[in-house]
């Protein structure tokens, strides 16, 4: 693509950007600061998770924790005390049905005796089973953030960003969660548990349907099995692989923009597919 071709289709994508601001966004508070020379590891919840936990309890215990997904219904929760927690998914806000979900929120209000910030998107509704069930625990505050994907012109991107009414393209929920850290300030940025190695086991089967086997570091609740396997199946490999791709795309655009703040974003996972971030081995 030449250079005048790459300025019309940013132009083209910084108008697109602009309607979806004034569509979706919306005020969000503010999230805690951090302290200017603090570091956070953000826990993804990929199999090598239990590899950091085991070898490096240390290294986690001295640093502020970002959980989640599914993470508090984990024994490590209360051992770890994560200070932030992340949530994306409308699973988890509509789907109380769900024996998962339903265990997460008992969870957070019953095992949360420690000061938790809880990231949520800034258009779910406070409303419901789920949310008069985590208003019973005082020790929980509320974050919202802006979940509106974002492109465009960089010095665009970086101003919304900035103002976080958007953000790059969030395919999963480690986007957010770096997203978030940025705003906080943190110094240093820590990813464990990003695996990202779905590409090893992701394969169709006789009949067409797409099969893709996404390990965590804790035994996935058989319903959970269930539903992402359901949903898989109403999906065609292109759409798979393509996601994928815009997911690896993004960490490329948050390595940038972390890159304009001064802020370090490191990946502390063995074996992770994530090629945008410098490696450190613990």
């Amino acid at each position: 693509m030449t250079d005048l071709q790459t300025l019309l289709s940013q132009s083209w994508q910084t108008i697109l950007s602009l309607f979806k601001i004034m569509l979706k966004s919306r005020p969000c508070n503010r999230p805690p600061m951090a302290a200017g020379d603090d570091e956070i590891v953000i826990l993804g919840n990929g199999p090598s998770l239990n590899v950091t936990m085991e070898q490096h309890a240390g290294f986690l215990k001295d640093r502020h924790l970002m959980a989640v997904n599914f993470a508090a219904n984990t024994s490590i929760f209360e051992e770890l005390k994560p200070a932030f927690y992340m949530l994306t998914d409308p699973v988890f806000f509509n789907r109380m049905e769900l024996d998962n979900v339903k265990s997460l929120w008992r969870n957070f209000a019953e095992k949360v005796n420690w000061k938790m910030t809880l990231f949520i998107p800034v258009n779910v509704k406070r409303k419901g089973e789920w949310y008069d069930k985590l208003i019973e625990n005082r020790n929980i505050t509320i974050s919202t953030y802006n979940m509106t994907p974002v492109e465009g012109l960089q010095w665009f991107e970086n101003m919304v960003y900035d103002m976080r009414l958007g953000m790059p393209r969030p395919r999963n929920v480690l986007i957010p969660s770096i997203i978030q850290a940025i705003a906080m300030r943190y110094k240093t940025i820590y990813l464990a548990g990003a695996d990202h190695s779905w590409l090893k086991t992701i394969s169709v089967d006789d009949d067409n349907r797409v099969v893709s086997i996404q390990p965590h570091f804790y035994k996935e609740a058989k319903t959970e099995e269930e539903r992402i396997r359901v949903d898989y199946m109403k999906i065609k490999l292109h759409e798979v692989l393509e996601s994928m791709c815009i997911a690896f795309r993004t960490y490329h655009i948050i390595a940038r923009y972390a890159g304009t703040k001064g802020i370090d974003v490191i990946n502390i996972t063995p074996g992770s597919f994530i090629d945008a971030f410098p490696r450190k081995m613990l």
